[in-house]
Formats: C-alpha cells, structure tokens, sequence
C-alpha cells in the first residue's frame, strides 16, 4: 500500500531550520561546457547554439554544494587537475561552503562535461572523467579518518567503482549512514557495495533496470505495483531507497513502507543538476536526523528552485532564498 505524504510548503520548508549536521561526499568535480539551444541535435545534425558558457559541476560536487548552502557542513573527497578549471572549480565550493582542504590535484585535465539544453530546460549530457579517474583507493585509505569523522556519505559513480565500493566499506565500518545514487548507472553493482550501502537513490529507469522489471507499457508508474516493487528492491539488497519519478514526485521505499512523495512544479529554465540538488538535500535531512521521508519531501523543493536557474551548481539557492520562493 502506498502512504501518501502530501504535504503544506511552510510545513515541509520548516526543515530548512534544522540543517546541521555533517557529510563527506566521495566523487566528482567537473567543469559544464554550456551551450542552449531550440532544440537537441538529432543524430549527424548540426544546430546552432547560444554563447558558450563555463559552469561547475560533477556530481559530487553538486551534491556537496546543494547540501553546504542549505546549511549542512560538508567535505568533499576527490581530485582536480593541473589546469586552469581546477582553481575555478575549488573557488566555487568554497563559495557554496564545502570544505576541499581535502581534494587532491594530479596532473592533466579536470573532469568536464559537455551540455546541451533545449528551450523546454531538457538537455544531453557527454562526461569526460579527467582527474576524478584518479580518485584511486589509496587515497580514499589516506583519507579515511577526515572521510569517516561525519554522520552521513555520499556516492555516485563518477569515481572508479573500486574506490567507491572501498568508501562505503570505511563509511559503514564507522557507523556512517552510507546513500548511494547509482549514477552514471550501473547494473551490475559490486556485492560489497551493496553490502556496505544502507540505502540507493535511482530513478524509475535505473531501478527497473536494476531490479530487471518491466516497466508499464502505459508508463504510468504511479499505478505499479509498488508492494511487490519494494519487496524486490529489499530481495536486491536494500531495505531503504529512493526512486525518482521526474514530473511525477519519488517513492520512498522503507522497511517494507512505500511513501509517495509529491513534486513541486516550477517552470523549468534548466533541469541539469537538479538529481543532484535532490540528493545533497536528502543528505543533508539524514545528517540533521530526518526521516527518508522528510528528507525526500524537503528535497522536492530546493530541487525544485535548482531547475528554475541555469547550470548546476550556479542554481542552486540558499536555505533563505529557497524558503522565500516557496512561502
């Protein structure tokens, strides 16, 4: 049975107030290459674009900001490189509030992205890892006492998968409450991360390829079968995950509970880092001892605002201005 967690704004942006706690996030920093169009190229197609523009982001780097200008305190683990995106991509977390004492440089690129995004704020994506390639499991064991000093961890996989799954066996060896976004997706997760992980955030896409279920024919995943979904997330190996359902909200799966989580509409400008701007939230609400679905909930909105700016990072609001867009 599915709870519907409808609930007032002011209600849910009360937990604005209640960011504090601390996260390390493991991953990735990328310099966005930029470019609006009309629309998406088709395949061999040439369109023109708007003005080039350079904006931060990675995954990881996302996430930490979301979770730092809301209020969270935040480190974050991982390399840049030896070119000039690197002191721009370290100035803007600094910005945001996350802490990168601990980030390394090695020689050659930063990570980069290539972005297109269409009039509608939909957009494509091309990834190049550069020096978060790098991001080996030495480091992370170097790491390991500033990495594991906080309540909660954050991963994605734009890191090798060796070092992320070595990650989340040092963050649950140390009572951390370790949240994997299966992101770039993969579906053959190692066994030790999943072992190690409390709980995934995927969206519908990825958790049906995940699970290896089909999706609705009619693609109206509102009226799946979420008790048999849930059960077959738990039988994978997560008692506790969050699946985003884009236009539509989430579903918060715990212990057997599937919770409905409303989206918040906004008229999109950019939806790039918006999954990201969700998840920082929900780790920012598990380091401040929300529930899953309070946090989920809370991320709704400040993803919400995210998709409202242009860019990743550069959208992303502070708890004030996310509370004023709302109230």
């Amino acid at each position: 049975m599915i709870q519907d967690m409808a609930a007032a704004s002011d209600q849910v942006l009360k937990g604005l107030d209640t960011i504090t706690g601390s996260i390390s996030v493991v991953g990735s920093m990328n310099a966005d290459y930029t470019v609006n169009t009309d629309r998406l190229p088709k395949p061999g197609e040439t369109i023109n674009g708007g003005p080039l523009q350079v904006l931060p982001g990675g995954k990881s780097a996302n996430q930490a900001a979301t979770a730092a200008r809301i209020g969270a305190q935040v480190r974050l683990f991982g390399a840049v490189g030896s070119d000039s995106n690197a002191d721009f991509l370290l100035g803007q977390l600094g910005n945001a509030g996350v802490d990168v004492s601990h980030v390394m440089t090695v020689p050659g690129a930063s990570g980069t992205t290539v972005i297109t995004v269409d009039a509608r704020g939909e957009n494509t994506i091309v990834y190049s890892p550069g020096s978060n390639g790098k991001v080996d499991v030495d480091y992370a064991h170097r790491s390991r006492q500033a990495l594991t000093s906080a309540k909660v961890l954050g991963l994605c996989l734009e890191s090798p998968i060796e070092t992320v799954t070595e990650a989340a066996r040092m963050g649950h060896e140390a009572g951390m409450t370790v949240l994997l976004n299966d992101s770039p997706f993969r579906a053959d997760l190692p066994a030790d991360l999943i072992a190690n992980s409390d709980l995934i955030l995927v969206n519908e896409h990825e958790m049906a390829q995940l699970l290896g279920i089909d999706e609705p024919e009619d693609g109206d995943w509102l009226g799946a079968d979420w008790d048999r979904i849930n059960q077959t997330m738990q039988d994978f190996g997560f008692h506790r995950a969050i699946v985003t359902l884009g236009g539509e909200g989430s579903m918060v799966l715990d212990h057997g509970q599937t919770y409905r989580i409303h989206a918040v509409h906004v008229d999109a400008v950019d939806t790039t880092g918006c999954g990201d701007a969700f998840m920082g939230t929900v780790l920012a609400g598990l380091a401040s001892n929300m529930t899953l679905v309070q946090a989920a909930q809370l991320a709704s909105y400040v993803s919400a605002y995210a998709a409202t700016g242009q860019g990743a990072q550069a959208s992303y609001g502070t708890a004030e201005q996310i509370r004023l867009r709302f109230s």
